[in-house]
């Protein structure tokens, strides 16, 4: 075991201090976890339309249905306020996080980073007009402005930035000597800067539209961004990046946060479908999402320390361990783990280095298997990480009870796959530590 840790010291942990000091990479994540406002509310929308439609169909509740319908309306209105402009949205965030991340002007860079976004995609939208498919040119097709177009904003976003920030830096600006007001000479310093890079992002895609026939963004769908995401509905992708996420954790690096570009890029990508899928009435389409993680394997935060704390109240017999489940308890219901990683300590302690990676990996595969037979909805609906265990499952998926059930199932087996470490611990802790005349309780 401690072969094992040295290994993992020497060659994963350098990798991952890395990849946590990227500043583009940090941008990314905190750009996405910016918008989580948008995404609580999209999702709540879709589930206050699942609800009532739930109630009318299944339970006959014609009346509530009918007295729901203002809300039904008003989630609509939401819904297209939020998740109907995901994309157009994560350009904006994106724009600004890169520029607090590298000491820029954000208001102007998060708009030349819609624009870069608005240049790259279609301006060409396809509409229905008795039964005929019509098209219509120089306007957008709203579907681009939500996750459709989400790579499209990541990869054009950063490139508009890129060519703003280095003629920013260089000081390609206009000099005025006259006193302005601080936002008006904000304005001008930016406006060669931007004016540049929203010209440079027009012209790689003209050149790319002269050479190919193609809007860049349209081509970015079809060859990058829904390879990736049906790349990440594999069985050994899936495991890999719970892997990672374990052992980055181990060592105390925030893994959700090291990994947070490519599970948000990937994985979230295929939630959001998933969530406009089902706000569409159509079928989901990806049985895994960024949420089937948190609800079927995190139980309690990374590792599914829940199921930790529960064993040590259960089966330890050391007093010091029982008061810091007993502490770590409530937090670890609402998917709170710093406690028990921290307080006990998981990180860095080689007893509890297996069952931390193993019991989220046999978590998820059993729940990724058990979804791609159908027996269980995937994810299709965004719920707050607080949400308790049970509950987070049963809202995720749309109100599936059977969500309940693969919930349960896994927090026993991973309680199973704890338990005979915390017996070890015990031992362990009880041989480092023999009874005196001193420390023995009378």
């Amino acid at each position: 075991m401690n072969r094992i840790v040295r290994w993992l010291e020497d060659y994963v942990l350098p990798l991952a201090n890395r990849i946590g000091q990227v500043r583009w990479l940090v941008a990314l994540r905190d750009a996405f976890v910016s918008l989580m406002p948008i995404t609580m509310a999209g999702s709540l929308a879709v589930l206050i339309k699942s609800l009532v439609h739930a109630a009318d169909v299944n339970l006959g509740w014609h009346t509530f249905a009918f007295a729901m319908q203002p809300l039904v309306n008003i989630s609509n209105l939401v819904w297209r306020g939020t998740f109907s402009l995901f994309a157009f949205l994560f350009a904006l965030a994106l724009g600004y996080q890169l520029a607090k991340s590298f000491e820029g002007n954000r208001l102007a860079a998060a708009i030349v980073s819609v624009s870069s976004f608005a240049i790259s995609i279609a301006s060409v939208a396809t509409v229905k007009f008795h039964g005929d498919s019509l098209t219509v040119k120089n306007a957008f097709d709203i579907s681009q402005f939500s996750t459709t177009g989400l790579f499209t904003a990541i990869i054009f976003g950063s490139i508009g930035f890129a060519i703003y920030f280095a003629c920013y830096k260089a000081r390609v600006m206009i000099r005025l000597t006259a006193n302005m007001p601080h936002a008006e000479q904000a304005a001008f310093d930016s406006l060669l800067p931007a004016m540049i890079a929203i010209f440079s992002v027009g012209g790689i895609n003209y050149i790319f539209q002269l050479l190919t026939g193609k809007y860049f963004g349209d081509w970015l769908l079809t060859t990058i961004q829904l390879p990736l995401v049906k790349w990440g509905q594999g069985f050994g992708t899936v495991m890999l990046i719970t892997l990672l996420v374990q052992i980055f954790w181990f060592f105390g690096l925030n893994g959700l946060g090291v990994l947070s570009p490519i599970l948000d890029s990937i994985w979230l990508t295929a939630q959001n479908n998933n969530i406009t899928a089902i706000r569409n009435g159509h079928v989901p389409p990806y049985v895994w999402a960024r949420g089937s993680f948190d609800v079927f394997a995190w139980f309690g935060g990374a590792g599914g320390t829940l199921m930790l704390v529960i064993a040590i109240l259960m089966f330890s017999k050391r007093s010091d361990y029982r008061t810091i489940a007993k502490i770590s308890l409530a937090p670890g219901i609402f998917n709170i783990g710093e406690p028990i990683l921290f307080g006990l300590p998981v990180v860095l302690n080689p007893v509890y280095l297996i069952p931390f990676v193993v019991a989220p990996l046999v978590n998820v595969a059993f729940s990724y298997w058990v979804s791609i037979m159908g027996l269980v909805n995937p994810v299709q609906v965004a719920v707050p990480s607080i949400m308790p265990p049970i509950i987070g499952p049963f809202l995720a998926c749309n109100y599936d009870w059977r969500a309940i059930v693969l919930s349960i199932v896994n927090m026993i087996v991973a309680l199973l796959i704890w338990m005979p470490f915390v017996k070890a611990a015990d031992e362990i802790a009880e041989t480092n530590h023999p009874k005196t005349f001193f420390n023995t309780q009378f």
